[in-house]
């Protein structure tokens, strides 16, 4: 359903067939799950990606930047510009947190590369992905990222003889060459857990009731690296991987300077989750501005 006022009608149909558990699976469908949840206090909702939550409704969400940050780790070490590109969605903190978390794990590797960005201003629009791809390649990036949700970008790598990644899924298969790995999300540890709550009588919503699931509970990962990737560099991934599972390795921990080079983190602090989900700034390496009024 797109992102409009018809989901609520779907939303309701849903609830007027007798299910008792429904997913909104895009940001989009907030406000309609919020307005349905309050007409439907007998039926438990859950929201992707959202932040706002009700006694019946609760939202969870993906930590996608693990991915991003695994995806820098990569690209920093394969490009031969030191300069990378990304096409953007929507200028929301999410979008926003992945492009600086891309841009910190290349800068491990790199820690010259500059980031350039281009928004598109929808999830999924390929022919604008396409044309925000061919400009970052013209602008001279030759590794690819994408907040966006089709294969326009990695397909305009290969035609380029650039490198790129996957997002959301593995894209492997639409540019074998150019596809340098995909950041992928597994919602399915996610579902199995609320599903499995709402059968035994654990399930719970409310205020602030948010989950937010990522590398250490199976819902992150990067798959699929390509051949051309040295093993010094897969095994820099595996051990970020590693330490993400395990807590011993955090991305988000300073000295972290915003892009005007002022301190955001201090030297050992570590970012928590309010910060994160209010990122809006750029950090230091990614060029042009956050677009205004988001």
């Amino acid at each position: 359903m797109p992102e409009a006022a018809d989901a609520e009608r779907v939303f309701r149909d849903l609830v007027q067939q007798g299910n008792t558990l429904v997913f909104g699976t895009t940001f989009g469908y907030m406000a309609p799950m919020l307005k349905v949840a309050a007409d439907s206090p007998q039926v438990r909702f859950e929201h992707a990606t959202g932040y706002k939550q009700a006694a019946n409704l609760r939202s969870y969400d993906a930590r996608t930047y693990e991915g991003a940050y695994m995806a820098g780790v990569v690209a920093g070490a394969m490009t031969k510009t030191g300069t990378l590109g990304v096409v953007g969605s929507i200028p929301i903190p999410e979008v926003i947190r992945n492009i600086n978390s891309f841009t910190l794990g290349a800068q491990s590797s790199n820690p010259k590369v500059t980031v350039k960005v281009v928004w598109v201003n929808e999830w999924f629009n390929p022919p604008q992905e396409t044309n925000a791809a061919q400009t970052l390649i013209n602008a001279g990036a030759d590794v690819l990222m994408q907040n966006t949700d089709s294969s326009a970008v990695l397909q305009t790598a290969e035609k380029n003889g650039k490198y790129a990644f996957g997002w959301d899924s593995d894209m492997s298969s639409y540019g074998p060459k150019a596809h340098l790995g995909s950041a992928v999300i597994d919602w399915s540890p996610y579902y199995i857990a609320s599903v499995q709550a709402a059968l035994d009588g654990s399930w719970s919503a409310g205020p602030g009731k948010h989950s937010w699931w990522g590398v250490k509970e199976g819902a992150i990962d990067l798959v699929s690296l390509n051949a051309a990737v040295p093993a010094e560099v897969k095994a820099r991934v595996d051990q970020v991987r590693a330490g993400l599972k395990d807590g011993s390795f955090v991305i988000w921990k300073g000295p972290i300077a915003g892009q005007d080079g002022k301190e955001v983190l201090a030297r050992d602090a570590v970012a928590d989750d309010p910060f994160l989900q209010n990122i809006k700034f750029y950090v230091k390496g990614v060029e042009g501005q956050v677009p205004a009024g988001k």
